[in-house]
């Protein structure tokens, strides 16, 4: 009885999850020297609203393409 995945599925599943965790990261907020200012410039930048969202969306690209990939027989 064999694995579900093969290696390089479960490589590419990781390089997946990284991607992920990466985007993630740069969605995450960055800390206000001041919490009683707000700053939009801040909060609404580019990396954030923008950049983040498409990298964690590759990420999942990447994930399915690894789950549905089938393994090449030799």
């Amino acid at each position: 009885m064999g694995t579900l995945f093969e290696k390089t599925n479960l490589r590419w599943m990781l390089i997946g999850v990284v991607v992920m965790a990466l985007g993630f990261i740069l969605m995450a907020g960055g800390k206000s020297p001041d919490p009683n200012v707000f700053d939009p410039k801040q909060v609404y930048s580019t990396t954030r609203i923008t950049i983040a969202p498409i990298i964690i969306l590759a990420g999942l690209v990447i994930e399915i393409i690894a789950i549905f990939r089938q393994p090449k027989n030799s």
